[in-house]
């Protein structure tokens, strides 16, 4: 189905849309999106507001006057951080959500988008997993203060349209990666660790506790390799956020909500394969099942993207190939959270 050009309830191409958490690995890939259509993004990121503070908040819409906003900004993290830190992850993330919301309705923005996550849905809900089953069960319990947060943020948009008719679209992305990601260990998702993981151990870097290692050592992931993740680069996600700036509102989509990715899924251990391939590690690979698995397997069903006319363009082996390029290129700045620990914007 092609989007009809009369349909669309988008942007002017004139419009100042805000990006708050244009640092992240999101806000930034939709922030270079933006610009290659020849919009003019604000970005915000902590020297510039803090997103948790009311005031900080208000003041900064007061500045900028936008006329559309993506809401990007938000503190993510892999299954140890999620696990480790459950108060910040809910804490924070709910505050950014409702200033960011509510400032824009204040000041009469009727466009906006915010990025949640495919971790929303039930962990025993049916694959793959459509919007409507949002509610329907208990959560994974090692991301849920994150889910919960997220989830009120869907809330915050769908009570604005239906009490106000704004047009605040949630955007549901499946696991993300790409240029800008978090390699940090200890708070990074599935495939920048690996990345990394695969990568130092090729080079005999040394172990984290800092004993020595020869070159091929042997690579040690959680769990047993069997859950099944969906991935999709952080640019088609940035695509698919334009394409629905510029042609779609929340009306047209039950909840305002649409899942983004591939539709397509694997298991860990396909994936720790590829990645180890693609990276040029030769030794084994030890998995350690005393450590959770976490949600069996989380597949979007993206028929509702599908139908109004997007669909991505990068297969999974060549964006981990352009991720592992950005990670070699970047070693070193790349081990530290990018902006993850910036709690005051966030960096998704």
């Amino acid at each position: 189905m092609q989007v009809q050009a009369e349909r669309s309830q988008g942007i002017d191409p004139q419009s100042r849309i805000l990006v708050a958490g244009h640092r992240g690995l999101v806000g930034g890939a939709i922030t270079r999106a933006l610009a290659a259509r020849g919009y003019q993004p604000v970005g915000v990121d902590v020297a510039e507001a803090d997103l948790t503070d009311p005031a900080s908040a208000r003041a900064l819409f007061e500045r900028e006057r936008p006329q559309a906003v993506v809401l990007a900004a938000a503190k993510v993290g892999g299954i140890v951080a999620n696990w480790e830190q459950p108060w910040e992850f809910i804490a924070i993330n709910l505050a950014i959500e409702l200033n960011v919301v509510r400032e824009a309705f204040r000041s009469g923005v009727e466009k906006l988008l915010f990025l949640g996550s495919s971790c929303i849905y039930p962990r025993e809900a049916p694959q793959p997993l459509r919007e409507e089953y949002l509610l329907t069960g208990p959560l994974e319990e090692t991301n849920r203060a994150y889910a919960v947060a997220k989830i009120a943020g869907i809330e915050m948009c769908r009570s604005l349209n239906r009490q106000h008719g704004t047009d605040y679209l949630s955007l549901m992305p499946t696991n993300l990666y790409g240029p800008g990601d978090n390699f940090d260990l200890r708070t990074s998702h599935v495939l920048p660790a690996m990345i990394r993981k695969f990568h130092e151990a090729k080079l005999g870097l040394p172990a984290a506790d800092g004993s020595p290692r020869p070159p091929m050592a042997p690579v040690v992931l959680w769990g047993t390799g069997a859950p099944r993740r969906e991935l999709l680069h952080v640019d088609d996600l940035a695509e698919a956020a334009v394409f629905l700036l510029e042609h779609v509102s929340a009306a047209e989509l039950p909840d305002g909500m649409v899942n983004i990715g591939t539709g397509h899924d694997q298991t860990i251990r396909e994936l720790a394969e590829l990645v180890q391939r693609i990276v040029g590690h030769s030794g084994p690979i030890e998995w350690d099942s005393s450590k959770p698995d976490g949600t069996p397997q989380k597949r979007l069903d993206v028929g509702r993207i599908t139908a109004l006319g997007w669909q991505p363009r990068r297969s999974l082996e060549e964006g981990i190939r352009s991720a592992y390029e950005w990670y070699v290129a970047h070693a070193g700045s790349a081990d530290e959270p990018h902006q993850g620990e910036a709690a005051r914007t966030g960096a998704r």
